[in-house]
């Protein structure tokens, strides 16, 4: 895992009443990607894993490292909700739920950020009680002074700092997903 970089093209954005600044270009996000997706396709090699894409924040992680996946395997989505502007409200909410047998497959979460570790706990034990042979955790961002669970994280592409972020897929109050860059909550 690699600290947040920054580089040249510095840019300012206003998101309603919030200003972020670009902290990860858009290029170093999809050679991350590309770096974790080579070790699935080593490790996962003959496994036909299950790729449970978490959304609504996941769905642009999901989609570049599954171009990046070279082994047979399948993808699935689940819906959890825990934040409320800047804010995890400490909750867990499952809004749409695993539509897929998992028993006895190999199963990868792909997330898009994890905090706390509240969420991917929830999950982790929602997934446990239907059986699958092994669950493996992929995330874009970990934030490891944030995290309150002690978890595995099998794969994950950034390790930041405790900042609020947004652009690719991860948003602040539902604006921002489309970004391509990662922007970080300016100082205000």
């Amino acid at each position: 895992m690699s600290q947040i970089s920054s580089f040249d093209k510095m840019s300012i954005i206003k998101i309603k009443d919030k200003t972020f600044k670009t902290s990860i270009a858009e290029a170093e996000i999809k050679q991350r990607i590309k770096d974790i997706a080579a070790r699935i396709n080593q490790d996962m090699a003959g496994k036909n894993p299950l790729f449970l894409s978490v959304l609504n924040g996941a769905f642009m992680f999901a989609a570049d490292l599954l171009r990046e996946i070279t082994i047979p395997c399948e993808v699935s989505f689940v819906k959890l909700a825990s934040y409320e502007g800047v804010l995890s409200t400490g909750k867990v909410k499952e809004v749409i739920g695993l539509n897929v047998d998992i028993s006895g497959r190999t199963v990868v979460i792909v997330e898009d950020i994890v905090d706390t570790g509240r969420t991917m706990r929830q999950m982790l034990e929602t997934l446990t009680v239907r059986n699958p042979q092994s669950i493996h955790i992929c995330t874009l961002f970990v934030k490891p002074e944030k995290l309150e669970e002690k978890l595995d994280i099998d794969y994950a592409a950034f390790s930041i700092p405790n900042d609020f972020i947004v652009g690719y897929g991860l948003d602040y109050d539902q604006q921002g997903r489309n970004l391509k860059e990662i922007y970080t909550l300016a100082e205000e």
